[in-house]
């Protein structure tokens, strides 16, 4: 009985919004731009939080940076003491792998944008990247074809180098670059492998954009004393063992190869990619509540259209409810008959909000390099918003019809 109640409620809802169509656009435009905005902001927001949280993670979890500056500053600690801190050095990284119990993989890096080129082609600001052994490791790239160092070559700093997809792409567009002699700052290498194409990284140029070479080699160009070169000391945790007890242990073994008194304060700063996702955290955070609060107030102005256009289809339809009411309909009949007309609307309203942003997706993916689309998390959302929004605005306006004297409401006309 009640299921054939909301049948009959429906059809008289849907042939109410088809005789009114002008009134009907008007009334879901309002519900169509406040969907739209919401659930596009949040679907840009998933996809660049998607495309940050995987730049994260392929620096690892269980990777400490030791490096010259922190990448959270103490606000108790002057900057002077930060800036006559020592760079990391590759010395260090031997004693480090001989005393270091809870590691998996240490390696170093520093790197600086140099010009490359090859026969008449050159790429200004590439980015060089000299390394030690256990790089590969610890970051996550693929080595597309050739292959990587071996250590003696490492060591020895043999004139080797491997490049990113974009360096091949750009310097040898029409030929393989393995074995090809390329100029690195007027410096010879020749490239053993290549490097699988990454794509864009919010947190920086990806491998695409790199060449890197042995750390013995990188010197001959570069000052690991100078900060300019970013030298870095990765370490990667062994499984089962946490940061925080790695960097227990790093703290003390680069304290004894520092050489640091025991009441001395630290001179290395041990970063972690959870400082990284804190930050970031705060600024989804913000971005989700300004989503909100935008599309907030296109769905209030739509609801009010609702609201507004429901007490004037019961103010034109009076007499008919006192018709209805005199042949038997009953109170619940009549809300629900309205109800389902404001849901409806409210629901197709959506539905277009929905699709619209589907297609801004769509078109998106062509003119950005990140992956954009809409997920059925906020397609979910976008409804439940719309029905939410459709009972909410045509409650009052069908509750209020529901409630007519069916003799005054034949009387109305």
């Amino acid at each position: 009985m009640l299921l054939l109640l909301f049948k009959e409620s429906l059809l008289f809802a849907w042939q109410s919004l088809v005789v009114n169509k002008l009134r009907s656009f008007l009334s879901l435009l309002g519900i169509t731009i406040g969907i739209f905005a919401i659930i596009l902001v949040f679907t840009i927001v998933d996809a660049l939080e998607n495309n940050i949280r995987g730049s994260i993670q392929s620096l690892g979890n269980n990777v400490v940076f030791i490096q010259k500056w922190p990448w959270s500053f103490d606000p108790n600690q002057p900057w002077w003491e930060y800036m006559k801190r020592p760079t990391p050095q590759y010395y260090e990284l031997d004693g480090l792998q001989k005393k270091c119990k809870t590691t998996e993989a240490i390696a170093y890096r520093m790197g600086k944008r140099k010009t490359i080129k090859y026969k008449n082609s050159s790429i200004q600001n590439a980015i060089i990247g000299g390394i030690s052994f256990e790089y590969y490791k610890i970051k996550n790239f693929e080595v597309n074809s050739g292959r990587y160092f071996t250590m003696g070559e490492i060591e020895a700093g043999y004139r080797y180098a491997i490049i990113g997809a974009e360096i091949a792409k750009g310097l040898f567009p029409n030929e393989d670059p393995l074995g090809k002699e390329i100029k690195i700052a007027g410096n010879r290498a020749t490239i053993i492998g290549t490097i699988k194409k990454e794509g864009e990284s919010v947190l920086g140029p990806s491998f695409d954009y790199q060449v890197i070479i042995p750390f013995n080699f990188a010197r001959v160009m570069m000052d690991p004393k100078r900060e300019g070169a970013d030298p870095t000391i990765y370490v990667k945790a062994k499984p089962g063992v946490t940061n925080a007890q790695m960097m227990d242990e790093l703290t003390g073994v680069l304290r004894g190869i520092r050489k640091l008194k025991p009441m001395a304060d630290v001179n290395f700063a041990l970063n972690e990619t959870s400082l990284l996702s804190k930050g970031f955290d705060a600024l989804f955070d913000v971005i989700g509540t300004a989503g909100w609060i935008i599309g907030g107030f296109s769905i209030l102005v739509g609801g009010f259209g609702i609201a507004n256009i429901m007490f004037v289809s019961v103010r034109e339809r009076t007499n008919l409810i006192g018709i209805q009411k005199s042949l038997g309909a009953k109170n619940l009949f009549i809300l629900f008959q309205f109800l389902s007309e404001s849901v409806i609307l409210s629901t197709v309203g959506g539905f277009f909000g929905l699709l619209l942003t589907y297609f801004i997706t769509v078109l998106g993916k062509d003119s950005i390099e990140m992956d954009i689309s809409l997920t059925s998390a906020n397609i979910i959302l976008g409804f439940t918003i719309s029905i939410l929004i459709g009972i909410i605005s045509g409650f009052i306006p069908a509750y209020g019809a529901s409630q007519l004297d069916p003799v005054e409401a034949i009387r109305s006309n």
